[in-house]
């Protein structure tokens, strides 16, 4: 997650129950993720520090303007915790064709770890594994 964008602690506050990925293509975890999958959240550059179990998910495909228009308009506030749109976020999700709403429950804070993204891609923003033990770094190996 962005930084800047505060929403790790409207996560844990409550402020936050949607988590939304857009994209000019479909990616992980479009198809991928289910009610009851735990979902665990970290700032970008950081280390986890939250979990969460997913409650429902919702995609979107072929988005034109209206369409994600209307979906900014029902769940910016959930997904981000805000009445106004920055420019900043518009500009982002200005050209994607693909949206999906990842809506979660009962966030926790959990003990911080790493994660080892190898095999993943250096910039993936969403990995999707059976066991997060197959990728999670003890403190003690940092």
């Amino acid at each position: 997650m962005r930084k800047s964008w505060g929403l790790l602690p409207k996560i844990l506050t409550g402020e936050k129950t949607v988590e939304s990925r857009w994209y000019k293509n479909k990616y992980a975890p479009w198809d991928k993720i289910k009610q009851g999958d735990i979902v665990y959240f970290k700032d970008s550059g950081e280390l986890v520090t939250i979990k969460a179990e997913v409650s429902k998910i919702l995609q979107f495909e072929n988005l034109t303007k209206q369409k994600t228009k209307e979906i900014l308009d029902k769940y910016a506030q959930a997904d981000l915790g805000v009445d106004k749109l920055t420019p900043e976020i518009k500009d982002y999700v200005a050209d994607k064709n693909y949206c999906i709403l990842i809506f979660f429950k009962n966030p926790k804070k959990i003990k911080p770890f790493n994660i080892n993204k190898s095999g993943f891609g250096a910039m993936a923003s969403w990995i999707c594994v059976k066991n997060i033990a197959k990728i999670k770094i003890e403190s003690c190996q940092l």
